[in-house]
């Protein structure tokens, strides 16, 4: 247990009823999960309000209530605590609950539309490789140095975070990759934590359901490195326009990697082919599994890292040739009728369209590119005429089906995707609501060299409708689907 008091510190309160030298037991922000003498915090979600349910964690057993507004009935015996922002005081709380632990690591944080998954994986990785203890908080999974524990969100809420990295604490991790998307960064759940660095990779459409404008999200994505402090590092995409936006009020020291423009770090591409790319980094050659442009810069923004935290080069850059692709990121198989399957993470537009940018410069010209794409339910909207029309423009067959389409008509998606096919593209696009028939149908309509793309939830085990997930793994699906082929 801890005392109520300690775990307050730094937190700005608007008014106090009750008493702070209480000992508490844990911190919650969810009424059902409460127990006696547990802190409940009030937070203001996107469909319900904490402050409903204060009585509900008093009758539980709460021995303290942080929240926005007092409640007109204050309880004898519980502790009352107003502030003007209730997100921001559960991460200074949490903090505080679990020791600080970010301050016991080197915590990098990673934001970005495109690339958080690859660029903290391969990081972990290669720290890995190089003989430290190593932490990881991604969309895809945590690992508590080898300890695996499975990923609910790209960013974690604030409670769960501190605990993995209290665990990461335990065990002597010296180094910590995290995401940091948008989402995490507005509900305040980088809050409270000690960064030793940040990174940018890139700015493109999507969560505007969320940010309502590109504005807001770009400024949303800053805020990551407007708190940094002056001892730590901001490393930003510089051939990205928004890669300066960045920098602008850090008081981080600032570094900048580019394929294109002058930068701290710049890298060229050489040689591209389907099992790797032959780049060129700081006049050193590196060959790597990884292939295309959007791979050049998770790579470079790697080296850059591993550059700053204090690897030394030559050995960083062999390590990096050992790094495999992550799953659902670019992972490809290749059937014994030489027709390539690729499953790929893409599910925004920009994403999408390197992906195929990629493709297409690897293609010899005599082979098809079929894509099998959806956008998912209660999501983003803007965005599915675009994918609609990418998908169909740079592809020669495009296949339109579900992807989550969580409490959402699947139909209703795809026609909303279908309005961005351009009048001479109808042709190529077929809809298929049923993902795993539409997945079947390209592997059949495939001839020996082509090419088929499988976008849109990558590593993702699950299909939801309704509220209720479904096992169904793209990588699996399209690889029994070619197996099975009588051609």
């Amino acid at each position: 247990m801890k005392l109520l008091k300690d775990i307050l510190y730094g937190v700005s309160l608007s008014a106090v009823s009750g008493d702070t030298s209480v000992m508490v037991n844990q911190i919650h922000f969810d009424s059902r999960k409460v127990e006696m003498d547990d802190v409940f915090v009030a937070i203001r979600g996107t469909v319900t309000d904490g402050h409903e349910y204060i009585q509900k964690a008093i009758d539980l057993g709460a021995r303290a209530i942080v929240c926005e507004e007092l409640p007109e009935l204050v309880v004898n015996g519980v502790t009352y605590l107003q502030v003007n922002d209730c997100n921001s005081a559960l991460a200074v709380i949490a903090s505080n609950f679990y020791e600080n632990p970010s301050k016991n690591l080197k915590l990098i944080g990673v934001t970005g539309t495109n690339g958080k998954t690859t660029v903290t994986t391969l990081l972990y990785n290669l720290f890995k490789k190089a003989g430290f203890k190593v932490g990881l908080i991604s969309t895809i999974k945590v690992l508590v140095d080898d300890i695996e524990h499975k990923a609910t969100h790209t960013t974690p809420d604030v409670i769960t975070i501190n605990d993995y990295l209290s665990k990461m604490n335990d065990v002597g991790v010296e180094y910590c990759f995290m995401e940091v998307s948008s989402h995490g960064i507005h509900q305040k759940r980088a809050e409270g934590l000690f960064f030793e660095g940040a990174i940018f990779t890139n700015l493109s459409h999507d969560h505007l359901d969320y940010h309502k404008t590109f504005a807001e999200y770009r400024d949303t994505k800053k805020k990551l490195f407007d708190g940094l402090p002056k001892t730590a590092f901001a490393l930003v995409n510089i051939d990205d326009k928004n890669g300066p936006v960045m920098l602008q009020n850090t008081k981080a020291k600032k570094y900048t990697y580019a394929l294109k423009s002058f930068a701290d770090y710049r890298a060229q591409i050489l040689e591209k082919q389907f099992n790797g790319q032959l780049l060129k980094v700081d006049e050193n050659e590196l060959w790597s599994k990884l292939i295309g442009d959007f791979n050049a810069y998770n790579l470079l923004a790697i080296y850059a890292t591993a550059d700053i935290l204090g690897l030394e080069k030559m050995e960083t850059l062999r390590l990096m040739s050992e790094l495999e692709n992550v799953d659902g990121r670019f992972q490809y198989y290749i059937s014994k009728e030489r027709i390539t399957a690729i499953v790929d993470y893409a599910h925004t537009p920009d994403a999408l369209k390197n992906v195929l940018v990629t493709i297409n410069a690897l293609r010899t010209g005599n082979e098809n590119v079929i894509t099998v794409v959806g956008c998912g339910g209660d999501r983003d909207k803007s965005k599915r005429p675009v994918m609609g029309h990418i998908a169909s423009e740079m592809s020669d067959q495009a296949i339109f089906t579900s992807d989550n389409p969580r409490t959402e008509s699947p139909k209703t998606i795809i026609e909303e995707m279908e309005t961005g096919v351009e009048p001479q593209n109808t042709r190529k696009v077929l809809s298929i609501e049923n993902r795993r028939q539409a997945i079947n149908t390209a592997c059949k309509l495939a001839m020996a060299n082509d090419i088929i793309l499988v976008a849109g939830k990558g590593h993702e085990t699950y299909q939801e409708t309704n509220g209720v997930r479904v096992d169904f793994d793209d990588f699996k699906e399209v690889k029994e689907a070619l197996k099975s082929l009588k051609k």
